[in-house]
């Protein structure tokens, strides 16, 4: 049995993961500090003898016992209200997280994905955005703490490539969405979510015609399955193309939850991207690979998620532990 590593594995995206691989017949280790992630996204897994959970900061010493084929390095703070909250942590997962999660990797001999962003493109200036786009990132604005973390962990990544002769993988994820996304955790879909579900009203930042493309986690989760099978090493955008401005987007929620909320306007946050579309040539070239949930369909889903939670979680406030 193949045994793999996911670093932040009770995150959103993490779980999903840890889903997937365990399906695929892996033995899995989760590992998470709970800094933002939660082990209700993982607690069906528990009886399992295929999962294990490691409570643990990847940003200090990782030790795993054991063989280990694959490393998954999910683990990082990933929606502004986190950036802001706790831009150290948000720094150091990135830059000492990943230096360890390198050498765990090294010494057991395994092929590393790592979880890049969209945000390593900044305020792009070109549209829409190709892996040969360097961005227009400002290193000392508020998100800077996260753009600079991911840019920095693509550059250790490939350094280990070459220098070390690692196995890795770069991917740049753009904006996903669906179930286990945490309602409070400042990211546009979540947010219009909860408010229409609050009752409260939509609040839209600018605007409204800054742009988003959202992909429903299921799509993801398959190009990162592949983009980690493949023996590609450069960074690959996946993400959904269909683009669609903010203030089409609240309409859209407001329509599916069939509430009558009042949008409300205010100013855009510092440095925040205007437009943010993937082209993903290079996925589908290489990989094969393309998003096959439309947007309508995992709203329905995400909708769903969201509507039938406890309604004390309806007004959780996020929680960040301190380390």
């Amino acid at each position: 049995m193949k045994r793999i590593l996911i670093t932040g594995g009770a995150g959103f995206l993490g779980s999903h993961l840890c889903d997937r691989f365990i399906k695929e017949g892996y033995h899995v280790i989760a590992m998470d500090n709970l800094i933002t992630g939660d082990l209700r996204n993982i607690e069906h897994l528990f009886k399992l003898p295929n999962f294990e959970f490691y409570h643990h900061d990847v940003s200090k010493f990782i030790h795993v016992p054991g063989e280990l084929d694959y490393i998954l390095h999910f683990a990082s703070p990933a929606s502004p209200i986190d950036y802001l909250k706790i831009p150290i942590q948000t720094l150091k997962v990135g830059s000492l997280g990943i230096h360890n999660c390198l050498g765990l990797a090294r010494v057991k001999k395994s092929r590393v994905l790592i979880a890049s962003t969209s945000e390593v493109y900044g305020d792009p200036q070109v549209h829409p955005q190709t892996e040969e786009y360097w961005g227009h990132v400002n290193p000392v604005g508020p998100r800077g703490v996260y753009d600079e973390a991911k840019r920095f962990q693509e550059a250790m990544t490939m350094a280990y490539h070459t220098y070390h002769g690692l196995e890795t993988r770069i991917i740049r994820i753009f904006n996903t969405y669906g179930p286990r996304m945490r309602l409070n955790d400042g990211r546009v879909l979540p947010a219009f979510i909860g408010q229409a579900l609050r009752g409260e009203d939509i609040t839209i930042f600018g605007d409204g015609s800054q742009t988003r493309a959202f992909c429903y986690v299921d799509d993801l989760v398959e190009g990162i399955y592949r983009l980690l099978m493949s023996d590609y090493a450069q960074p690959v955008n996946i993400g959904n193309p269909s683009e669609i401005s903010i203030a089409d987007f609240a309409e859209e929620i407001i329509k599916l939850t069939g509430t009558d909320q009042k949008v409300v306007y205010k100013d855009l946050p510092v440095d925040d991207p205007k437009q943010r579309q993937p082209d993903i040539t290079k996925a589908k070239e290489i990989l094969g690979w393309e998003p096959k949930v439309d947007r309508a369909e995992g709203l329905k889903i995400t909708y769903e998620y969201f509507r039938n939670m406890p309604k004390e979680r309806l007004f959780e406030e996020a929680i960040h532990r301190e380390f």
